[in-house]
């Protein structure tokens, strides 16, 4: 049996219960219409609960697709005289963090929840990740650096405002929370001391 129906009046999609499928879920994408297969004993709450979820991560997927992030980050590195990247790519599992960076292979990974910001958030992020390539923690050398980029502070009140930015929480941090400095020419306080948490591990999450 199945229900059909849009998300959000962006994208349609269709529930299948399927009596054979016990605990996983499947979603595809056929011709235009999200399908989503749950179990047939699965509860509406779960059903909705994973229809958004499914429905999100195609229509995230959309809206990187016209993003050139490698591009994006070339520019930016050479703009502020950062290091380059040998890879990056967007990822759909980070749930809790906009970005990670493993300094070892030289590799920056940005969540697709980004896709829908503005463009000068997106790259306020691509550019505390290409910081990373060159000071793993957050200290003053690493904001010295993310400061480089004009919309800093902008770009983090934005990411402060949708919830998540700087969360103390994150996995991987082993260290107490650092203070963002403010740019050494400028006479402000640091912002939020419980933002940007530092990490003892070769990988850097935020």
């Amino acid at each position: 049996m199945a229900s059909g129906g849009t998300v959000g009046g962006v994208m349609r999609h269709e529930v299948i219960r399927s009596p054979k499928r016990r605990k996983t879920v499947q979603a595809r994408l056929v011709d235009g219409i999200v399908q989503v297969t749950i179990p047939a004993r699965m509860t509406k709450a779960e059903e909705e609960k994973w229809v958004t979820e499914m429905v999100g991560r195609f229509q995230r997927k959309q809206a990187t697709e016209p993003i050139d992030l490698a591009s994006r980050a070339e520019i930016l590195a050479v703009r502020h005289g950062l290091e380059q990247p040998d890879s990056i790519r967007w990822v759909d599992n980070q749930e809790w963090r906009w970005g990670s960076c493993t300094p070892a292979d030289r590799s920056i990974r940005l969540s697709t929840r980004l896709a829908g910001y503005p463009a000068w958030v997106i790259d306020y992020v691509l550019v505390h990740e290409l910081a990373h390539l060159t000071v793993a923690g957050h200290g003053r050398d690493f904001w010295d650096l993310v400061n480089r980029y004009p919309r800093t502070e902008r770009a983090r009140g934005f990411l402060i405002a949708v919830g998540l930015e700087g969360s103390a929480g994150l996995e991987g941090s082993a260290d107490p929370p650092v203070a963002a400095p403010a740019p050494r020419a400028a006479s402000k306080a640091a912002p939020d001391a419980r933002r940007w948490p530092t990490t003892s591990e070769q990988r850097t999450l935020w």
